[in-house]
């Protein structure tokens, strides 16, 4: 069912938010002035949505329900939509054979992989990376199989050291999945190779979010810093990358705000307040 709701005249209804990098710098956590600012643009009437790479539980689940507590949010860069009310999840799954292939990848090098239900995740392998991971997601290290997962695989994910990116990148190349890598601030030197179904992307689910919610797309504001919200930034009306940010994302933005540990997400909300609204 269409979620219909009312907006004050005039300001963004939509504004889509990344985690690492964007809501969370280094220290580990959103900082008291990026609370304060979005509980502000909520009391304008603002929707403010997670869009992560991050899975739907820990800490992370938590900020969602904290920037909007009955509202949809993205997760697994697109691979999950929740809704924080309802509690309603709607997962894109893996191909198996996908999942498969991954695995095999993953042994056959020695490289850590992930993973992912909507709202849950494994990890076989209790090394540092996988336990430093853990911590930046705020849940214990469980070494498991991903046979323990409650329900379907919504993203394989390799967590390995940025010199050996390009390698898994050209490894999964033949799998039909999208491949995109993320990094975070908390965890440097590392990089989140990420794999979804095909179509599946920040930018295609905040399209859904926002046609659900009847809003236009130029009408909203999508907020990041790496590789995975480069398409998003070039979808919404409003792309706002952080100083911090990859050339590709900026170059893929409309706007540039501060650093990350510089409160930038701060600016980029209350820059909302000064955009033109084509729809209201």
């Amino acid at each position: 069912m269409t979620q219909v709701r009312h907006y004050r005249h005039g300001v963004l209804p939509l504004i889509c938010i990344d985690v690492d990098g964007t809501l969370v710098g280094s220290s580990h956590v959103p900082t008291e002035a990026v609370w304060h600012a979005a509980a502000a643009a909520t009391a304008r009437g603002q929707h403010l949505a997670l869009s992560t790479a991050r899975g739907a539980f820990g800490p992370t689940l938590e900020y969602a329900r904290r920037l909007d507590p009955d509202g949809w949010h993205v997760f697994h860069n697109g691979g999950a939509l929740l809704h924080t009310g309802s509690g309603e999840i709607r997962g894109s799954k893996v191909a198996d054979e996908v999942v498969s292939a991954a695995s095999d990848i993953a042994d056959a090098h020695g490289w850590l992989i992930e993973f992912y239900s909507a709202d849950d995740y494994t990890v076989e392998t209790e090394n540092k990376i996988a336990a430093d991971h853990a911590a930046l997601m705020g849940v214990p290290l469980v070494s498991r199989t991903r046979d323990t997962l409650q329900s379907e695989i919504v993203r394989v994910q390799f967590v390995v050291p940025i010199e050996i990116a390009t390698m898994v990148y050209a490894e999964m190349s033949a799998q039909d999945a999208v491949v995109v890598g993320a990094t975070s601030p908390v965890q440097p030197g590392v990089v989140f190779v990420s794999c979804t179904r095909p179509g599946v992307s920040k930018g295609a689910a905040i399209s859904r979010i926002a046609k659900e919610m009847s809003i236009s797309i130029d009408d909203v504001m999508m907020v990041g810093d790496g590789d995975n919200d480069i398409e998003a930034l070039g979808a919404v009306g409003h792309g706002v990358a952080m100083a911090n940010a990859v050339p590709d994302a900026k170059a893929a933005a409309s706007y540039e705000v501060a650093h990350v540990d510089a409160d930038g997400l701060v600016e980029a909300l209350e820059l909302s307040t000064t955009l033109a609204v084509t729809a209201t």
